[in-house]
Formats: structure tokens, sequence, C-alpha cells
């Protein structure tokens, strides 16, 4: 029989990769409504204009709040939040979904425009970190 929790701890061996599990939305539940209430245009402006302020109204961990702060979104990502709804955050900033995850990445636009129009990450290089392979 098969031990649910080793084998959603191997999600946890993909480098560069979070798997978005129940945990993962359970743990971003707050942080993910408030990413879709940026879908409203009063929304934003009430966020931009005082960001510190907007976050206080939801029930979210002070590391989300701060990981929102300083937009680091692998962080949300860590933090439970979904690429698709932290997709609201960089649009309310002004970024395109391709300029928001090339910073991710640590790549600049074009090369990761390139590297997806070339088939995405190469399958070479580390494929688990608890082996190092």
């Amino acid at each position: 029989m098969i031990d649910i929790h080793e084998y959603l701890a191997e999600f946890d061996d993909i480098p560069g990769t979070r798997v978005y599990t129940a945990q993962r939305a359970r743990a971003g539940y707050h942080l993910n409504q408030f990413a879709m209430s940026l879908m409203k245009a009063e929304n934003r402006e009430r966020f931009r204009a005082d960001e510190r302020a907007y976050l206080e109204q939801w029930p979210m961990t002070e590391d989300q709040k701060q990981a929102v702060l300083v937009r680091d979104y692998n962080r949300l990502l860590d933090l439970g939040g979904n690429i698709y709804f932290l997709a609201k955050v960089f649009a309310s900033d002004g970024l395109s979904f391709v300029q928001a995850v090339s910073t991710m990445t640590g790549m600049t636009v074009d090369e990761y425009q390139k590297m997806m129009l070339d088939g995405g990450r190469s399958p070479e290089g580390l494929r688990s970190t608890k082996e190092g392979n």
C-alpha cells in the first residue's frame, strides 16, 4: 500500500517546480482570494493606493503579505499561491504573464520566450534535489 504522505513528499523533490497540492491550496486560500479580488478595478485602485492597508483586510500570514509587498512570486508559490490567481497581482502592476514569469526564472523576457518557443526547459540537468542529479 502506498503511503500518501510519502507519495506527496516526492513532489517537493522536483527542482524548480511547485506542484499545487491540496495542502498548498489550503495554505494559500486567503492569498489567492486576495489576488482574485484584484479582478475588480475599484479593488486594484484601493490596493495601489495603500498596499499594506489593503492586505491587512485579508487573513493572510505575515509571510504571505510580505511576499506580496516585495513581489516575490516564487515565495508566493511556496506559500500556497496559485500562478493563475497570482497573475492578477502582476497584471495589476502592468506586467504580462511572460514578463512576470521570466523574473521567476532569472531569465530576461527574451531568454524566457526563446526557451519556451524552443520547447521549454531541457530534460537534462538536475532532476532530483535529494539525489543531486
